[in-house]
């Protein structure tokens, strides 16, 4: 893939971390190569922006590593060389100017992907990047003794082989997969004794069951009477809580959305690691929804245990404690009629609403995905060891983040990560 003096490098994956590999490797004077499965590159980027491109976050940069979890120490050392102001300005760079909203996300001026990934691949193009779409990688052709040697890639003109002298894989996570990240490549490198850990789903919405009978039997999902009118509103203003399983209390505010089979949404997302792991664990969550997050126990009571005289229930939840539209269903198909009778018991409800969640959502629904190639199989340069010359990066490594700017942000760190590492590696190693 290389001509002259030049070292040939092949990128495979053309999403955010596979592009950032891409542009510092040709920034570095290397002959680059980037591969695609998709018919055109950055569709998951594309589609992260339709409701306005969350880039980065504008947070201290402590609590920014915090957000990476088990993988905090790897993440601080990448986002110290390339982390969210660095970001910014790279997407200035480009022409697109940022902005920080309300809640201290970035966004750019524009709101939108598609002007940003075209000013990039542009740039890239003329620092003389090559892109092949519709390129699927289908791992190494037996035998070949070098990992950098014998990439095989479905086409649709048949099989091709590609040689290179580096490769940086950057293929993402299980989440989306119509839009190229299938997971395909997790027994290729476990064939070559990768520690994979195994991909499970992240920022994902998760499914719950009611017990409303008097009787208390359960429900797996909501009814079709609750479903049929509020699949797809928003519960703003409430609060979460629930015991993990090692006794820790999560607790959290915000927003989330009442999906057709349970909750999805930022504020389910933000809470997604703990929920899926507790599953894992405990099989079941008891998960607590605060309706009314701004007022007391005590308060509620003394609101609802006012005289409603010929008002309906409904219109006495609604002038009494603000509860309306999708909460006040969600207390009926939560909670036994008998409950609304007594001010203090449907007061302690609504300060504390029973909700067992069963289940996350597929994999392949998931805004991200967990697990991946594990750390300690690379080097300082993102490179797996076991492997020479093959680098990683991406949602295709182990570590997970929330919503927010956080995913993005990892892949950009990870990428420039990588592709400098690849860089370093070339300028070290003799050619093959």
């Amino acid at each position: 893939m290389s001509s002259g003096g030049e070292r040939g490098v092949v990128v495979i994956g053309g999403g955010p971390a596979g592009l950032t590999a891409a542009e510092m490797l040709s920034s570095s004077g290397h002959a680059v190569d980037v591969f695609d499965a998709m018919p055109s590159l950055g569709r998951k980027f594309l589609l992260a922006g339709i409701g306005g491109l969350n880039l980065t976050h504008s947070e201290a940069p402590d609590a920014f590593a915090s957000r990476y979890r088990e993988r905090r120490p790897e993440f601080e050392r990448l986002l110290a060389t390339f982390g969210a102001t660095a970001l910014r300005d790279w997407a200035h760079g480009l022409g697109v100017e940022t902005f920080v909203g309300s809640s201290g996300r970035v966004f750019p001026v524009g709101m939108k992907a598609a002007p940003l990934l075209r000013a990039w691949l542009r740039r890239l193009r003329e620092a003389g990047v090559r892109f092949h779409v519709r390129h699927r990688w289908l791992g190494w052709q037996a035998g070949d003794a070098l990992p950098t040697h014998g990439l095989r890639f479905a086409t649709p003109a048949g099989e091709r082989l590609v040689d290179a002298d580096a490769v940086v894989l950057a293929l993402g996570g299980a989440s989306w997969a119509r839009l190229g990240s299938d997971g395909a490549w997790v027994p290729w490198l476990g064939g070559r004794n990768v520690t994979v850990a195994a991909l499970k789903a992240a920022n994902c919405g998760f499914d719950v069951a009611t017990q409303a009978s008097s009787c208390g039997e359960g429900r797996e999902g909501w009814s079709e009477h609750f479903r049929a009118p509020f699949a797809g509103q928003p519960l703003k203003s409430v609060a979460l809580s629930f015991t993990d399983a090692h006794g820790e209390t999560h607790h959290r505010a915000g927003e989330c959305m009442v999906s057709a089979t349970g909750l999805e949404g930022s504020l389910i997302y933000a809470l997604s690691a703990p929920l899926r792991d507790t599953l894992a664990a405990n099989g079941t969550v008891e998960l607590s929804i605060d309706l009314a997050p701004g007022r007391t126990l005590e308060r509620l009571t003394e609101e609802l245990s006012r005289p409603r005289g010929a008002r309906s229930m409904s219109s006495h939840l609604q002038s009494k404690v603000g509860i309306a539209g999708v909460k006040a269903g969600l207390l009926r198909e939560c909670l036994p009629r008998d409950v609304f009778a007594s001010p203090a018991r449907l007061a302690a409800a609504i300060h504390a609403l029973p909700l067992r969640v069963v289940a996350p959502r597929p994999l392949d629904e998931a805004i991200s995905t967990a697990g991946g190639v594990v750390f300690e199989e690379l080097d300082e340069g993102l490179m797996i060891r076991k492997l020479p010359g093959v680098f990683c990066c991406g949602e295709m490594l182990d570590w997970e983040a929330p919503t927010g700017g956080y995913l993005l942000t990892g892949c950009f760190a990870t990428g420039r990560a990588a592709g400098l590492g690849a860089s370093a590696w070339l300028a070290s190693a003799p050619r093959k």
